[in-house]
């Protein structure tokens, strides 16, 4: 898990960095989707989205609410 600095900068994980192939002095998108924030690498192609992995997507969110949801029901 990554901590934001008192000067609002974050960290990247060394084994994502990695993975990703960010390197020191590479710019990141951030991009707001919905309740939580994606991190976009460099390089990374923003490509449209096929109906499949729209519907993939809006059911995992679904999914989580439903989970929120559940949650805060049972919280005293």
């Amino acid at each position: 898990m990554a901590r934001v600095t008192s000067k609002l900068q974050v960290a990247v994980p060394k084994r994502l960095a990695e993975a990703y192939g960010i390197r020191p002095g590479d710019e990141l998108e951030f991009v707001p989707a919905g309740d939580v924030i994606r991190v976009v690498p460099p390089g990374a192609i923003a490509r449209p989205l096929d109906v499949a992995e729209r519907l993939r997507r809006f059911d995992q969110a679904t999914s989580r609410q439903r989970s929120r949801q559940e949650r805060r029901r049972r919280e005293p």
